[in-house]
């Protein structure tokens, strides 16, 4: 069975082709720059077909997507159906920058490959399982209620990913390790894992909350925005945009790639990977106490995987914490995750 999985982002689409049977990548590749997504999906198909790995489309099996958004409705994957679709329709106003493509790509499949079954895989979904002390603001409760503004979390496929390959490299089962997986990227956040399951993490209602970001804030005064709203007259867009995509390392030091960063060795770019770090410290810090024990400490995603530099730095002086705790990096493939819940959930009660 041939698995196409596609991970839209707001301008961008990675795929992958596996092959079921071991999960090998059978092709992959990425449309950039994305203006139009039908046709960047023809580029896709295109692509495929030159490739010779499949003969004509309908080889296809299945295709899994990956969906930031799953709101409180989504706790695991699921085969799209037009409900599906218009449940994630109404969740755009969660996730206006990602979901909106998601959504388009799972209509151009659904165009394009009318019998193919597609799996939606929800980027919250693992945190499904954070507790309401954890999960809830401290406002009023009927915004929870009624509106549903509470912490979601994301990164969850990723994160559930690399837990998973820590339980099998070390020979135990996921439900009984206590871990802390720090997905550091150009989005970053930290997840706190309790016997296999998502405890807390720092992204919140958007993946803006937390951890400092390659142009991402993270947390502030919430405070910040009313000043900037009512005494420098920006409007909520120019603030949201300010947030999202001028702040974090961009903000700080002009530059948003840690790699160039390390490499300026000024005082503004030392200046940001220190409070960089310092931000990481402080969620780091708190999961421990909260976790109490820790068999690992995973660091993941193109900065926690490739940046030695960074890690060393996390993790300076935090012996007495970390205790016997392991610390290590696994690469993440969202997309292998992807792949395996899709084929897992189209064969479920079969032989």
């Amino acid at each position: 069975m041939k698995i196409l999985v596609l991970n839209s982002g707001s301008s961008s689409i990675k795929y992958k082709l596996f092959c079921s049977k071991d999960y090998k990548i059978l092709f992959e590749g990425i449309e950039e720059e994305v203006n139009d997504f039908h046709q960047s999906f023809e580029n896709i198909f295109s692509m495929l077909l030159k490739s010779k790995v499949i003969k004509k489309l309908e080889d296809i099996s299945c295709v899994g997507h990956r969906v930031v958004h799953g709101g409180e409705m989504f706790s695991k994957p699921m085969v799209v159906t037009s409900k599906v679709i218009k449940e994630l329709e109404k969740l755009i106003v969660l996730a206006p920058l990602h979901n909106p493509s998601n959504i388009d790509g799972i209509k151009i499949i659904k165009e394009k490959l009318p019998k193919v079954k597609q799996i939606v895989v929800f980027d919250t979904a693992f945190h499904h399982t954070i507790p309401k002390k954890n999960f809830l603001y401290p406002i009023p409760i009927e915004y929870y209620e009624k509106h549903k503004i509470r912490k979601y979390g994301f990164h969850g496929t990723s994160v559930e990913y690399v837990a998973k390959q820590f339980a099998k490299n070390s020979g135990k089962k996921l439900q009984k390790l206590n871990l802390i997986v720090l997905h550091l990227g150009n989005g970053a956040s930290i997840t706190a894992i309790k016997n296999g399951k998502s405890y807390d993490t720092s992204m919140g209602f958007t993946p803006l909350e937390g951890l400092m970001m390659g142009t991402r804030s993270g947390d502030i005064d919430p405070s910040i925005v009313l000043y900037l709203q009512d005494s420098l007259n920006l409007k909520i867009n120019e603030i949201t945009n300010i947030l999202n995509k001028q702040s974090g390392f961009q903000g700080i030091c002009g530059q948003s790639d840690l790699r160039k960063i390390l490499k300026q060795n000024d005082n503004s770019s030392k200046l940001a990977i220190s409070m960089y770090v310092d931000r990481i410290r402080k969620y780091l810090v708190n999961y421990i106490i909260k976790l109490k024990e820790v068999d690992g400490i995973i660091f993941t995603g193109g900065i926690g995987e490739n940046s030695k530099i960074i890690r060393d730095k996390v993790c300076k002086d935090l012996d007495i914490l970390l205790n016997n705790s392991k610390v290590v990096t696994i690469k993440t493939d969202e997309e292998k995750n992807i792949a395996e819940q899709s084929y897992k959930l189209i064969n479920k009660g079969k032989k």
